[in-house]
């Protein structure tokens, strides 16, 4: 094999892979919907033959749920605080020699247990790529939104929502869902449902959106951004004070409205690129375990 190799973020419904040169450089990239609930049981030797068809004959490193008890193979959590030398240590070669895959990261806060798979990669390529400080906050939006402290360059702690979940329940399932459709966007209605999100009465700020529109009084006009808005900012108040920062790790769409959102309570917020700070850590794990 070449000095060539290939990294896969592999997550529950979507699955990147980047190709990978000798001196870091990404050759090429490919996205698509073969996460691990596409994957029959037994079925991953099969699917990375056919990455390696598509390739090359490389390594692979692999990070997230292909790690987890519903992937090809589930490796224990490292415990916080966690740095790239405890995940190195803990990697799992699942083709000896060929293919690996990394571990996630766990933390206990009294009774509450707390688990990631993938996003520590991110958190900690973030640090080493410059493109947060070794001492931070960072937010990883999504379906369970992360936010990690960083401490030193490592993970200290975090702590997951299920803000975006919650959100597409909502719009698919729930008494609201006629009225939420759209896309969210961070303008007045958004904003408004931040504002509002002040009170910490979410749920009945919920159903205030049907009774607006039921009794015609005060009707959202964008329904959907003003619940994001209300979701996202309840989020946002609980894990940062005024003139906290935070680093939102995210593509512009959904990482712009955590910015909006962090900014409407009074604090700073830097957007990154969270391909960008996947790769960083991802290189520097196999640099580790080579």
């Amino acid at each position: 094999m070449s000095d060539d190799w290939l990294a896969i973020d592999w997550g529950t419904t979507n699955r990147r892979v980047y190709a990978v040169a000798g001196d870091g450089t990404v050759t090429r990239s490919e996205r698509d919907d073969r996460g691990i609930l596409s994957i029959p049981a037994g079925g991953y030797q099969a699917e990375v033959a056919d990455i390696r068809a598509r390739f090359g004959d490389l390594h692979i490193l692999c990070a997230g749920m292909v790690g987890s008890n519903r992937g090809w193979a589930e490796l224990p959590y490292v415990a916080c605080p966690a740095r790239f030398e405890a995940l190195a240590a803990s990697v799992r070669w699942v083709e000896p020699g060929r293919t690996a895959i990394v571990p996630g990261v766990t933390v206990a806060d009294g009774r509450r247990r707390d688990v990631m798979r993938g996003e520590e990669v991110q958190l900690l390529g973030a640090v080493a790529a410059g493109l947060a400080p070794a001492d931070a906050l960072l937010c990883q939006p999504g379906t369970h939104c992360k936010w990690a402290w960083m401490i030193g360059g490592r993970i200290e702690r975090f702590v997951t929502a299920m803000t975006g979940e919650l959100y597409a329940l909502l719009g698919k399932h729930s008494l609201l869902s006629a009225q939420m459709d759209g896309s969210a966007t961070p303008g007045a209605d958004f904003l408004a449902g931040v504002a509002d999100s002040a009170d910490g009465d979410v749920s009945a700020r919920l159903f205030g959106v049907r009774a607006d529109a039921v009794t015609g009084e005060g009707a959202i006009s964008d329904a959907a951004s003003y619940i994001s808005g209300l979701l996202i900012g309840a989020d946002v108040r609980r894990r940062l004070g005024a003139d906290e920062h935070a680093y939102v790790l995210a593509d512009a769409g959904l990482g712009g409205l955590y910015v909006a959102a962090i900014a409407a309570v009074g604090g700073k917020a830097t957007l990154i690129d969270s391909h960008a700070a996947f790769l960083a850590g991802i290189t520097h794990l196999w640099s580790l375990i080579r």
